[in-house]
């Protein structure tokens, strides 16, 4: 079974990168002009593929509701709809987590300290592997929620929840590196840091904390 992303998925999201990255808060007008609304309602389309923005409006902190809406006018049922849901919040976890990690790395490889980057202190450097390990594995567990949404694959539920718990608390966790790689500029009202960690956090306890999905991972694994 191959989980690498199609060479489409791959040019939506450097298309979505790119254009987010100029434009963070886009209108429904130029999602609509981008093709991306409706992309669930799209036959040559899958939840996969909208995985791949609902991950990339996260790096941008999207302010918008373009994840629940695109979700509640795919589908009226009511579990497949919570299961999507659950899986677009722990993309956008990932989004976040890896947008956090890449300023905390941008400053302290710039930043020095007794003559010296800051990035090559392992009290900074360890701590930042420690975020990006957490990250890209709370991505691995997003994307095959996604795949088993896509594929209404008998483990989606157990998929959903162990996404959802690692993603989100990754994310927090990423927010906390770096905020504490930066130092006193991080931890102020000027920077975005604290607006990642502030979406972070609410998503981590949105459809429940990490210790009520591991209990439910937990569950369906005992019981199989």
């Amino acid at each position: 079974m191959d989980f690498s992303f199609s060479p489409e998925q791959d040019d939506l999201r450097r298309e979505a990168r790119a254009f987010l990255e100029a434009n963070p808060s886009p209108t429904p007008e130029q999602l609509g002009e981008l093709g991306w609304a409706g992309i669930l309602r799209d036959d040559d389309f899958t939840f996969l593929d909208a995985a791949v923005l609902f991950e990339e409006l996260g790096r941008v902190l999207h302010d918008g509701t373009f994840a629940a809406d695109e979700i509640a006018a795919w589908t009226r049922d009511g579990e497949l709809a919570g299961r999507a849901l659950a899986t677009a919040y722990a993309l956008e976890a990932v989004g976040i987590g890896a947008r956090a990690l890449e300023l905390a790395i941008e400053y302290a490889s710039g930043r020095e300290q007794f003559g010296r980057k800051i990035g090559v202190y392992q009290a900074i450097s360890h701590s930042l592997v420690d975020g990006y390990v957490a990250v890209e594995l709370g991505r691995s567990l997003a994307y095959w929620a996604a795949w088993c949404v896509a594929e209404a694959d008998p483990e989606v539920d157990l998929a959903v929840a162990a996404a959802k718990s690692q993603a989100t608390e990754a994310a927090v966790l990423a927010c906390e590196k770096a905020i504490q790689a930066l130092g006193g500029i991080g931890f102020t009202w000027e920077h975005v840091l604290h607006r990642y960690y502030k979406r972070a956090l609410w998503l981590e306890g949105e459809l429940g904390y990490g210790r009520e999905q591991r209990a439910e991972v937990a569950r369906r694994l005992l019981s199989s």
